[in-house]
């Protein structure tokens, strides 16, 4: 568990213990009227247990401050949105990322993502994925692994041949278009896409220039098995898992998938970005 996911645990039980002793009650006279063991009360406020949203709601109805439900919920939001920088992440180089990406998709079976301006790690050719990481490392100015870190974001796409696994990813046009790496190279990638249509696992559509939205299309995100929501930032990467961002980022998904193209359509977009490389 990371320090500020900790911290920001007994942070939140201290304010409980604050609004039990402020009521007058002891913690064994709290866990009677709710109905619980002493031995929750007692994890709770000292930041050995998290809190669900309707443990914060039951402790703030059973003091007779449900004025303090709200902000209750929001230390816990707060709580559930883990942050991690880029910087201390890459400072031995992308391989450990990478990894750790293998592992978290291995024990994923359902997956739905938005990218706007880059093609996602699990399409990516290696040649692709070695421009990125090459820029990457150059800003971040983080040591370069690159052929490690490439070899492990290659491993990382054998979930897409793995039976139970359900992958639904949406791509804005734009990032058919974005030239990230020499032209050769784009077009093979753009290749690999379509070559991915059609493959039972994967449901991949593109949101095209031009068409009416239902929203604007932001930041690229994930959702992984509809609990966690991952979102990457130039300098972090936040892990949202209140259920209230789930179902926000799902909304999202949702009208940006009514307004995406699937099957020969989406080959068509992708063919028109190839074309427009013109290699000769």
């Amino acid at each position: 568990m990371s320090t500020d996911y900790q911290s920001g645990r007994e942070a939140l039980g201290v304010r409980l213990r604050e609004l039990r002793t402020e009521a007058g009650l002891r913690g064994k006279d709290l866990a009677e009227r709710l109905g619980w063991q002493r031995s929750k009360v007692s994890r709770l406020e000292n930041g050995k247990q998290t809190a669900t949203a309707a443990d914060l709601e039951a402790w703030a109805r059973a003091l007779d401050v449900p004025a303090e439900i709200p902000d209750l919920h929001s230390r816990l939001r707060g709580l559930e949105s883990q942050q991690r920088s880029w910087q201390r992440q890459l400072a031995t180089g992308h391989r450990a990322v990478q990894d750790r990406y293998v592992a978290e998709y291995r024990h994923t079976a359902t997956v739905r993502g938005y990218e706007a301006t880059v093609i996602p790690g699990l399409f990516q050719t290696p040649d692709y994925a070695r421009h990125l990481l090459i820029h990457n490392a150059e800003l971040m100015q983080s040591p370069r692994d690159t052929d490690d870190a490439v070899s492990a974001r290659m491993k990382r796409q054998e979930v897409l041949y793995e039976g139970g696994k359900t992958f639904r990813v949406l791509l804005w046009e734009g990032a058919l278009h974005a030239l990230v790496c020499p032209r050769e190279v784009m077009a093979s990638q753009l290749d690999r896409l379509v070559g991915l249509i059609g493959l039972s696992q994967v449901s991949l559509g593109i949101v095209p220039l031009g068409v009416r939205l239902k929203l604007t299309p932001k930041h690229g995100f994930w959702i992984f098995d509809e609990q966690r929501v991952v979102v990457e930032t130039i300098n972090t990467e936040f892990t949202l898992e209140s259920d209230e961002d789930v179902t926000l980022y799902g909304r999202v998904w949702d009208r940006l998938g009514e307004c995406a193209v699937y099957g020969q359509q989406a080959q068509r977009l992708i063919g028109r970005a190839r074309a427009g490389l013109d290699l000769g």
